[in-house]
């Protein structure tokens, strides 16, 4: 569904992923309002609460490297979770997922090559703004 949204999509790359979530939504929410069932609640993404599992791997990238100095990886998607290290902009990152945090920013899961530390990083402070994988929670 999404891989009209590549690179010679002409859609800039920090938008993408807006796009490929408003495309996912229409392509669940269009068929309920032809078949309505029952009104539901919609199911919006959650954060990854502090020391949350680590997702699975389902971002290709890897060996990413101009992280922010000294973003910090944390022990889950807010700024109130524990930092467990931090990466230099010279480190090779491991691209994991994404999520939405508790401040509505995106949040990459990642590992940290140098280092061995995984954690989640705010996307701002990622190269690429992070994944363009969404972890799916």
């Amino acid at each position: 569904m999404v891989a009209f949204l590549t690179a010679g999509s002409g859609i800039p790359r920090g938008r993408r992923r807006t796009v490929a979530a408003l495309v996912a939504a229409a392509a669940v929410t269009l068929p309920v309002l032809f078949f309505a069932a029952p009104a539901q609640a919609a199911v919006a993404p959650q954060n990854a609460s502090c020391g949350h599992a680590p997702p699975r791997n389902i971002d290709p990238i890897s060996g990413i490297t101009g992280a922010v100095n000294a973003a910090l990886i944390r022990s889950g998607s807010s700024r109130s979770c524990t930092a467990l290290g931090q990466s230099a902009p010279t480190d090779r990152l491991d691209y994991f997922c994404f999520t939405v945090g508790n401040d509505n920013h995106t949040w990459t899961y990642l590992k940290n090559h140098r280092t061995g530390i995984a954690g989640w990083t705010r996307d701002d402070l990622l190269p690429g703004d992070g994944s363009n994988f969404f972890c799916g929670f």
